[in-house]
């Protein structure tokens, strides 16, 4: 699996760059004591999936990159109608150009409160801002400042949607709410010393206060750091932070035991970064509370009771590990209160097949996360489309939403390794949520030549907007 589901460490190689190869697992907002808004681009009442392809040649130009936008129908996802959006699309600030992976990262709220959801893209050059509108994502503006990642949560709690900007030396709090042109009502900066730097980060209110708290990742080279919340106040970020205590990547905030405090759950590395690729992979679920991070935790893998399959480290380039919580989503998919936590599992073995990939879901509940009543599914799984192959690694990424509106999650699937008619093109699966868990009934799967979009090398999957 080289050169698929490596991160590196250093901070001029964070989320931007970790892309070129591989999806970056990027803040997720999410709130403790409120459901986090619907991505909803039209303002149907339906949640839309927007789907990454940063690899995607684009007018001709190779790595140009595009979003494909499939709205959320009481049919589920409905992938008769995408929409298509590059720079080459009418009103898309910035013109096509190579190596500029649009749509490597991005960010959804309703940023001018018109009750649209609005969606910030990113790529190699500058980012843009597309508005929502009742016909779908329609042309925006251009955003000023360089960044590597930005996440949207609301800071200050004063019922703004704010947006946070890594820009590789510091954070960026853009205060909402924004004119049309992506312009915030203020800014506030949090900065670092030039090798400490946020490799990435992750908004959710952790304090259960209503302001969004905001947990950064740290490392510089090949060693990583331990990461750090900074609490969320009415002026912005704190100054000082409280460790976790635990190597980090990644993550969610949600309150998974529906106590009013967020808690994080992030996928847990060693020290020394460069060794990732080989891990049967942990999760570490820190639970939240008034003051911060709470003195409870607990580590969830594949070797945890309950939870489906073996945790399996690699030991070289020819034998990567199962790198259990690559990717992870929170959502609510059994209507009963409780956020649950979705899994990519990309280098998970099918049997024979290497680096099949797969998805696990933890459930919610009052004692907290555990393995009780996890699922797991897979290209093999019966019901699933498509077949495991080796190298595919289904569940690079992850998001839970409710896209048919029945209140419970869905779980999309993104697999940009995925070879149709072309090796790379990458492709999507939705599963519905129910009572009692996920299910193959009325599942959907889609890719480039299904939507009739760009298919070649694309990677389409390497992320869902949040």
């Amino acid at each position: 699996m080289p050169n698929r589901i490596r991160r590196r460490s250093a901070v001029s190689c964070a989320a931007l760059v970790a892309l070129l190869t591989a999806p970056v697992v990027l803040a997720a907002p999410a709130s403790a004591t409120t459901t986090p808004p619907v991505i909803d681009f039209n303002g149907d009442g339906f949640a839309d999936l927007a789907i990454s392809a940063p690899n995607a040649t684009v007018s001709g130009v190779g790595d140009a990159g595009y979003l494909s936008v499939v709205y959320g129908s009481s049919a589920g996802a409905d992938t008769a109608h995408p929409e298509l959006i590059t720079r080459a699309t009418e009103g898309v600030p910035g013109d096509v150009m190579e190596y500029d992976y649009f749509g490597t990262w991005t960010a959804a709220r309703d940023l001018d409160e018109d009750g649209y959801t609005d969606l910030v893209v990113g790529g190699y050059h500058t980012p843009v801002v597309l508005l929502g509108s009742a016909q779908g994502l329609r042309g925006g503006a251009a955003i000023a400042g360089a960044t590597y990642q930005v996440g949207a949560g609301d800071i200050n709690g004063d019922g703004h949607a704010d947006l946070v900007a890594n820009t590789g030396g510091s954070l960026e709090v853009r205060f909402g709410p924004f004119t049309r042109a992506g312009a915030p009502t203020s800014t506030d900066t949090l900065a670092f010393g030039d090798e400490d730097g946020p490799q990435g980060f992750t908004v959710g209110d952790v304090t259960g206060d209503g302001k969004d708290d905001v947990v950064t990742q740290h490392g510089f080279e090949e060693m990583q750091g331990m990461s750090r919340l900074w609490n969320g106040t009415s002026t912005g970020l704190s100054r000082t932070f409280q460790s976790s205590g635990y190597y980090t990547v990644g993550g969610v905030i949600a309150d998974v035991n529906n106590d009013g405090y967020g808690d994080f759950v992030a996928r847990q590395v060693d020290h020394v970064s460069e060794m990732m690729e080989y891990d049967a992979g942990d999760i570490r679920v820190i639970y939240g509370s008034a003051s911060g991070f709470s003195t409870r935790t607990t580590k969830i893998n594949q070797d945890t009771a309950g939870v489906p399959g073996v945790g399996e480290a690699g030991d070289n380039d020819a034998d990567y590990g199962d790198q259990f919580g690559y990717s992870l989503a929170a959502g609510d998919v059994t209507g009963d209160g409780y956020p649950d936590i979705a899994v990519g599992v990309p280098g998970e073995d099918i049997g024979s097949i290497r680096e099949a990939g797969a998805v696990v879901l933890l459930k919610g509940r009052a004692s907290g996360l555990t393995g009780t009543g996890s699922q797991a599914f897979n290209q093999s799984t019966s019901g699933v489309p498509g077949a495991s192959e080796k190298g595919d690694n289904f569940g690079a990424s992850v998001l839970l939403a409710d896209v048919n509106a029945n209140n419970r999650a869905d779980l999309a699937v993104g697999t940009p390794q995925e070879d149709g008619t072309y090796q790379n093109s990458g492709a999507a699966w939705l599963l519905r949520g129910s009572k009692t868990g996920l299910t193959t009934t009325n599942i959907a799967s889609f890719s480039p030549s299904t939507l009739n979009e760009p298919e070649k090398g694309s990677r389409f999957g390497a992320n869902f907007a949040r």
